[in-house]
C-alpha cells in the first residue's frame, strides 16, 4: 500500500495548533466543518497536505464527484483530508484540517494524523464537532466538551462532557492524542434534532467563539453572525407556521423552566 499522507510544502511552523473537523456523524447541521473553513478563508489558509482515500473510503458510499473545470476538462475529484496552514499572528501558526470522517481502517487513519502531528511539531490540538439535541432553537448553542489536561476547560467556561456510548473519528482521534500526552480539547456544539436545515451557522458561530478563546484568535466574526441571525429568524417563522413543531418547542421550553 502506498504512504496515503503526502506533503505537499514543508513549512517550519511557529507553535502549531492543529485544528481538525469531520463532515458526516461528528458534523450535526455542518457546524464544525463550517467554523473550520472559516478560519480557513479568514487566513487565507495554503495548501499543506492530503491524506488519501484510498485505503479509507467506500466509494460506493462516498463517492468521488465529477467536476468540468473552466477550460472544460473533466476530471474525477476524490474525498481527500485536507490540510491548510496560516499564521494566526507573527508567532503562531495554524495547521486547518477538513476531511469526510473514513469508513475503514480508522487506527490506521490516526495514525497518519498523529505522524503529520508529530513531524510539524504540533503543540496542541483542538478538534471540532456538533450533535443533535433536546436543545431549545432559540437559546444560545450550549458548547461542552473534554480535555486533557481537564482543566483546560475551566478558564473556558465549556461544560464538561460526561458522554458515553458510540462514539466517531473525533473520538478516537482524542484518545490518541491524549495517549500521546500532546494537549487536546474537544469542543462539541449541541443542536436542536427537530431542525433538519443545513448548514446550521448558530453552531459554527458557537464553535468559533470557543476556539476564539481557546487560540486567543482575533477573527472578524461579523458575517457569521449576520448569518446566524437570519438563520434564527428563518426557523422562528417555520416553527410558528407548523402546529405540531410549535407545541414541541413549547413543551421544551415548560421542561427547561421546571428544570
Amino acid at each position: 500500500m502506498d504512504e496515503p499522507l503526502r506533503y505537499l510544502v514543508r513549512p517550519e511552523l511557529r507553535d502549531a495548533t492543529l485544528v481538525l473537523a469531520f463532515e458526516g456523524w461528528n458534523d450535526a447541521g455542518e457546524a464544525a466543518t463550517s467554523a473550520v473553513r472559516y478560519v480557513v478563508d479568514a487566513l487565507g489558509a495554503a495548501p499543506l497536505a492530503e491524506i488519501d482515500p484510498e485505503p479509507f473510503f467506500d466509494f460506493t458510499v462516498r463517492r468521488p464527484r465529477v467536476e468540468i473545470a473552466d477550460d472544460g476538462v473533466r476530471r474525477i475529484a476524490w474525498p481527500v483530508t485536507e490540510l491548510r496552514y496560516g499564521s494566526a499572528d507573527p508567532e503562531r501558526d495554524l495547521v486547518l484540517g477538513l476531511a469526510i470522517e473514513p469508513h475503514f481502517r480508522w487506527r490506521l487513519y490516526a495514525d497518519r494524523i498523529l505522524e503529520l502531528a508529530r513531524e510539524l511539531r504540533v503543540c496542541r490540538v483542538v478538534l471540532l464537532g456538533a450533535y443533535l439535541a433536546d436543545v431549545l432553537y432559540s437559546r444560545p448553542v450550549g458548547v461542552s466538551g473534554f480535555a486533557t489536561p481537564p482543566d483546560l476547560l475551566d478558564a473556558l467556561g465549556v461544560t464538561p462532557s460526561a458522554y458515553e456510548g458510540p462514539t466517531g473519528i473525533v473520538g478516537v482521534l482524542a484518545e490518541r492524542f491524549a495517549r500521546e500526552k500532546l494537549p487536546m480539547i474537544s469542543l462539541w456544539a449541541a443542536l436542536p434534532h427537530y431542525i433538519s436545515a443545513q448548514p446550521n451557522p448558530r453552531g459554527a458561530l458557537a464553535l468559533m467563539q470557543v476556539l476564539g478563546r481557546v487560540l486567543d484568535l482575533k477573527l472578524d466574526t461579523k458575517p457569521l453572525e449576520g448569518l446566524a441571525a437570519e438563520f434564527e429568524e428563518r426557523i422562528a417563522a417555520l416553527v410558528a407556521s407548523d402546529p405540531d413543531l410549535s407545541e414541541y418547542v413549547k413543551q421544551l421550553k415548560r421542561r427547561e423552566f421546571a428544570q
